[in-house]
């Protein structure tokens, strides 16, 4: 899986296969570049301060926040040292075209000091490993020749592995626990939030999620590896456990998080300006980023910070 969407991102124009949020609205971007700001204050205002993004796609979000950030926050704007997380030089060129950063290639090469980390729809591409509850007991699957092989193994370190009934199948995202581990170790020793918004469950569970898009429709995970975006939904509460040192807050509902950020007004006060076709457009984005029944109640919403740091904005009781 990661060899396959390291070539797939290198290659291809990912968003010809999916639409992710700061694709689809201009406020996304600009709220979360808000919440930066404000969970900024909280940590009392550090100059500077490196601000992140994971799988920084074509620069949109980044590109909306900091716009929102210049126009309301200036000294934060100031203070900001802007680093993206990503691999594909293909996909770096399209970020430089509109922003001003420095590149790393992984969250643990981004400079010591106090950071803001964002990460939207960038866990669910990390490769995962999938086991299966046999008859005989517990096997791994791996891929030989371009098809599934189950070798038999240990019981799976997951919560729903011990009553996982015969036929389960459990995925365990390593990868991306190293990424929280990381940040749980990094923000137990000084200043630091982190806001990752993905698709998956709340709560551990056992299932089958991977999947792969070619050219925008539902595609065979195994063939022809490297043209397809592969993913799998993200395990909050295993991630929440493996960020340990830092304070961790939901996973909630990313429809929940946009709502109390503002999503609905900012969208409304946008629209006024705009022509009939374009203001319905603007307020349809918005029910698409946080309606339960569109991507509201899938998408999820993860805090990671300084234990002794405030509440980040959204994720109060």
């Amino acid at each position: 899986m990661a060899r396959a969407n390291a070539a797939y991102y290198a290659q291809r124009d990912p968003f010809a296969d999916f639409t992710t949020a700061p694709e689809i609205s201009q406020v996304f971007g600009e709220i979360l570049g808000l919440w930066a700001a404000v969970v900024w204050q909280q940590m009392g205002a550090p100059d500077p301060v490196i601000l992140a993004e994971a799988g920084p796609g074509r620069g949109t979000l980044m590109a909306d926040a900091l716009r929102a950030i210049a126009a309301r926050m200036p000294a934060f704007a100031a203070a900001l040292r802007l680093h993206l997380i990503e691999t594909s030089p293909r996909l770096r060129a399209i970020q430089a075209e509109r922003l001003s950063a420095t590149w790393v290639d992984r969250v643990e090469d981004l400079p010591d000091g106090p950071l803001i980390l964002l990460a939207n729809e960038f866990l669910d591409a990390l490769p995962i490993r999938q086991f299966v509850r046999a008859a005989s007991g517990w096997q791994e699957r791996h891929v030989v020749d371009s098809a599934f092989v189950a070798l038999p193994c240990a019981a799976p370190a997951h919560p729903a592995a011990p009553d996982a009934p015969a036929g389960s199948v459990i995925e365990i995202g390593e990868a991306a626990r190293s990424i929280a581990r990381t940040l749980g170790q990094r923000f137990a020793a000084g200043p630091g939030a982190a806001l990752l918004l993905d698709y998956g469950p709340a709560e551990s569970a056992a299932g089958d999620s991977l999947q792969a898009l070619r050219d925008g429709r539902p595609a065979d995970p195994l063939a022809s590896p490297g043209v397809a975006d592969l993913t799998a939904h993200v395990d909050f509460a295993a991630l929440a456990r493996a960020a340990e040192g830092a304070a961790a807050h939901g996973p909630i509902p990313q429809g929940r998080l946009l709502t109390r950020l503002g999503l609905f007004p900012r969208s409304d006060r946008l629209a006024r300006g705009l022509a009939p076709a374009q203001a319905v457009a603007l307020m349809d984005a918005a029910q698409r980023l946080a309606l339960p029944e569109r991507m509201g109640r899938l998408f999820k919403a993860l805090a990671l910070c300084h234990p002794a740091q405030a509440t980040p904005p959204g994720f109060e009781p």
